[in-house]
């Protein structure tokens, strides 16, 4: 296989095997690939009717190929693969085809800091119940406070979202953070290419007319919508949850799901994420080839 730099012009021959593809997972969404190329070096390659990312950065593993993988007569392809492949961010159903095909030559390992938390939509536009009262009640504090509006997010939005996204980082000190500096750089890529993504979507709090939180969305399949950034000033209480409810809210009943991706093994973030009580969790696993 002859691996190539992911590019934009790649975007709708990589579409069209996204669609192909049994599993929808955040990861493989050509913005969250594009957005993050240049942190982890990924380049991709498109051989054996399946697209096939690579990651060189810190180290080389493979990601879950994207295509048609029942289509694909894997005993054939195993052996093609460098000896000792590691591949990351396997989705449960290609982890289970390839055991099923395969288990002499693979080794599997969970890798809970890579699953995606699935949350139903009606559940967080309502917060009904106990389970939401803390919540709710951000919201609500939220509404009473601040004189603010929700709109769409639009193009002539992006050089507030990026102004607010500098001065998030500043809060954050996001160059202290590996993890945050490559976010905040994965953020502006996307932004700065957002119009050759006519699928992204998205919702602004404007405060005073200024941007004082955003989300920036897409369809991941025909019932989830997958949410990609979402940043809030922190100087206004409950703006989290106010930019969350009111996005959905907006998106009516077009999606049952809402997929916000994984922790990363952050435990702050994980606890954050399991306070809004996803309805399940697209699990994936770590391959390793024999």
């Amino acid at each position: 296989m002859e691996f190539e730099p992911i590019t934009l012009e790649g975007l709708d021959a990589y579409q069209a095997k996204l669609s192909q593809t049994p599993s929808a997972v955040s990861d493989y969404s050509f913005v969250n690939i594009w957005g993050w190329a240049r942190e982890y070096d990924l380049e991709w390659a498109f051989a054996h009717e399946l697209v096939w990312i690579r990651q060189n950065t810190p180290q080389r593993v493979y990601w879950a190929p994207v295509g048609p993988w029942r289509a694909v007569d894997w005993p054939a392809v195993w052996p093609q693969l460098e000896p000792q492949a590691i591949f990351t961010r396997v989705p449960e159903p290609l982890a289970q085809l390839w055991q099923q095909c395969c288990a002499p030559q693979i080794v599997l390992e969970e890798e809970r800091a890579n699953w995606d938390y699935v949350y139903s939509v009606a559940e967080l536009t309502h917060l009904k119940g106990n389970r939401f009262h803390k919540k709710k009640n951000l919201l609500s504090q939220f509404k009473r406070k601040y004189n603010f509006r929700f709109v769409p997010f639009s193009e002539t939005m992006i050089d507030q979202a990026l102004a607010l996204q500098d001065d998030w980082c500043t809060w954050r000190d996001c160059e202290s953070t590996d993890v945050l500096a490559a976010e905040n750089r994965a953020i502006q890529r996307t932004f700065l290419s957002w119009q050759r993504f006519p699928f992204l979507t998205g919702g602004a709090l404007l405060i005073e007319e200024m941007i004082g939180a955003y989300t920036i969305a897409e369809p991941l399949d025909h019932e989830t919508i997958l949410i990609h950034f979402e940043k809030g000033c922190p100087l206004y209480k409950g703006i989290y949850q106010a930019i969350n409810q009111m996005f959905l809210e907006s998106l009516g009943d077009r999606y049952t799901f809402v997929n916000r991706e994984q922790d990363l093994g952050d435990e702050g973030l994980r606890k954050a994420k399991l306070s809004y009580h996803p309805v399940t969790f697209n699990q994936k696993y770590r391959v390793t080839t024999r």
